[in-house]
């Protein structure tokens, strides 16, 4: 899962980003508005926390203008401002959750859980290609009857290819989709990623259904013939 969160406080952000990044999350920081918005506009996140005192553009512009984009990514509003009148204009400017600072981690990601819990319900939770299965919810992989143990990242992986199988994806999608905005798309650390994903699902099984795609990138497809 990929988040972006949007907060001008140094120690607040890091300490957000810290606590997601231990769950495994991907994330991404802005720390002003515009940047949030540009942000959010153009990558597909699982899910945006926002801050609303921002520099440059407050939160509640944020979220009206990515509504009005048509950018349905789920949106938790994390501030201080407490009183009801400010958690009604953050809910009708498009926020799925609203939660005021100070405020505990747990919940945070509680309630994390429960929105992706909710676009999971319009998604398919149960992806398949021949006998490779995947639940997205319990996050259960199997060949066959065989139940494969894989890192986050390595189920990261797999569930980007599974969603987008049969067609080609490069080396910088994949680190766009699986990795932190800040990591170098120029590093082989998708190739030896793909080794390893290789060696848990393809290499003892049959059909094989990763397949590399020279100079470009990688595919997940049962090979016509």
């Amino acid at each position: 899962m990929r988040v972006l969160v949007v907060e001008d406080h140094r120690r607040v952000a890091n300490f957000i980003v810290k606590g997601l990044r231990e769950e495994s999350y991907a994330v991404d920081l802005a720390d002003n508005g515009q940047d949030g918005f540009t942000m959010a506009k153009t990558t597909e996140y699982d899910c945006v926390i926002l801050d609303l005192m921002l520099p440059g553009m407050s939160g509640l512009e944020v979220l009206r203008q990515l509504r009005e984009k048509g950018v349905q990514t789920p949106v938790i509003v994390l501030t201080a401002r407490d009183a009801v009148a400010d958690k009604i204009a953050g809910l009708d400017s498009g926020a799925d959750d609203y939660l005021t600072k100070p405020f505990a981690f747990d919940e945070l990601l509680a309630r994390m859980r429960a929105l992706m819990r909710r676009r999971m319900a319009v998604l398919d939770v149960k992806l398949q290609i021949e006998d490779l299965s995947v639940d997205i919810v319990t996050r259960e992989v199997r060949r066959g009857d065989t139940l494969i143990d894989l890192t986050p990242k390595e189920f990261a992986l797999l569930e980007y290819l599974l969603r987008n199988k049969d067609r080609i994806m490069t080396r910088t999608s994949i680190i766009e989709h699986v990795w932190d905005m800040h990591y170098d798309s120029e590093t082989n650390v998708v190739d030896v990623l793909i080794r390893y994903l290789r060696r848990k699902i393809d290499d003892d099984f049959s059909p094989k259904l990763i397949h590399t795609v020279r100079g470009v990138g990688y595919v997940l497809k049962v090979a016509a013939g």
